[in-house]
């Protein structure tokens, strides 16, 4: 299954709404994930431009989108990024893909 890596912000409600009465976010978000047929691998909340980073698996990309737009609706989150992970073993068979089609592909403005 591909590996869904998302950071995000919490609102400033959220924020305090959790502050009155704290919860492990985790649980929620690994519920939704599993729900859409994947798996939380990690939670954490983390300092600097986002609040929290998340590694998931899903089944696919709308699968992960689903999940990430009913957490932007609930209105608790904001401002998600998500890029796709790939393992070391799958970017090796990327990159030998890339080595056959590399010869033949021509740069843009090259003739």
């Amino acid at each position: 299954m591909p590996i869904y890596i998302t950071q995000g912000r919490y609102t400033v409600d959220a924020i305090k709404g959790m502050i009155v009465n704290p919860e492990d976010r985790a649980l929620a978000v690994g519920r939704a994930i599993t729900k859409a047929g994947g798996r939380l691998i990690g939670y954490y909340v983390t300092f600097g431009d986002f609040d929290f980073l998340t590694i998931a698996e899903a089944p696919g990309e709308i699968q992960m989108a689903a999940v990430l737009l009913a957490a932007a609706g609930s209105g608790g989150v904001t401002d998600l990024r998500t890029t796709v992970a790939m393992t070391s073993v799958e970017a090796k068979g990327a990159f030998a893909a890339a080595s056959d089609l590399a010869p033949g592909f021509k740069s843009a403005g090259k003739a």
